[in-house]
């Protein structure tokens, strides 16, 4: 079996460039510099020269409140770049699996989690650009993918909560986080491990893949705080005093239900996720 890895930079591929490694897998990865999803060309002739059964695409454009001025790099990764691998997949007849996010949905269901039934109405550019990545692939005739949709994704890298919240607090006396956005903290090591169980299962399809319960801003910074034995005040604040460029859902938890169901196994609470995470 071959891997292909796009996105070798991010937290993700780093997670998966480690599993594979001590499987002792076939795999190749690619930064944003060396294979750039968002050119057709070169996407082809990766895949071309490389002929792998599996494409993991771990690029994206994930900075929520620029992407509201810079729509067109957001869309150029998570829409495009999604279209472009669905296109090398099909010549290769490679499985393809790609990311998107719960900021498809706009957080105004009121009886339960979000299921992969429910309709999306993303609040910002960001999430929109996700959802036309998962529109290529869905509204097209090939079968061979993935679509994970995760959320609050922490992992080894500078781009999550974890490490902007332990900078935070080097450099402040106390802290302010919203109370009133609510979702699922998970981890790298959940996704891949999903994933790569997915795979094995011949798993095809939409679904949402995420550590289990959720918890909001306030709770998930209180609780690393407290696995790190961090002393620093933290306040709960509206969200709305940040006044950020981009709309977030405040209740966008998923339910992971489904996948549970269809591997049977079982998906750690984000909270002894998080311990098992932050203690290694």
């Amino acid at each position: 079996m071959k891997y292909l890895i796009l996105g070798k930079d991010g937290q993700l591929s780093r997670e998966f460039i480690k599993k594979l490694e001590n499987k002792k897998e076939n795999f190749k990865a690619f930064n944003h510099k060396e294979c750039d999803i968002s050119d057709l060309n070169k996407v082809l002739q990766v895949v071309d020269d490389y002929k792998p059964d599996i494409i993991l695409n771990c690029a994206a454009y994930n900075l929520v409140d620029l992407a509201e001025k810079n729509f067109f790099d957001a869309y150029k990764t998570n829409a495009l770049g999604v279209k472009n691998l669905l296109l090398a997949s099909e010549k290769q007849n490679a499985f393809l699996i790609t990311y998107s996010t719960d900021y498809v949905f706009d957080g105004t269901k009121e009886n339960g989690l979000y299921t992969e039934e429910d309709e999306t109405n993303p609040l910002n550019e960001y999430g929109k650009s996700k959802l036309t990545g998962e529109k290529w692939i869905l509204e097209s005739s090939y079968e061979k993918f993935l679509i994970f949709r995760t959320s609050w994704v922490y992992g080894e890298g500078k781009q999550n909560f974890i490490y902007k919240l332990l900078q935070w607090a080097k450099n402040n006396e106390y802290l302010k986080i919203a109370y009133d956005e609510i979702s699922v903290p998970t981890s790298t090591k959940t996704i891949v491990e999903i994933t790569l169980k997915a795979i094995e299962n011949r798993l095809t399809g939409l679904y949402h893949l995420t550590n289990s319960g959720y918890a909001s801003r306030y709770e998930w910074a209180k609780k690393v705080f407290d696995i790190k034995n961090i002393n620093k005040f933290i306040k709960p604040v509206s969200s709305e005093i940040f006044n950020l460029p981009a709309k977030r859902p405040k209740f966008s938890a998923m339910s992971n239900e489904k996948i549970k169901y269809l591997l049977n196994i079982e998906i750690k609470n984000w909270e002894e996720e998080l311990e098992e995470v932050l203690v290694l």
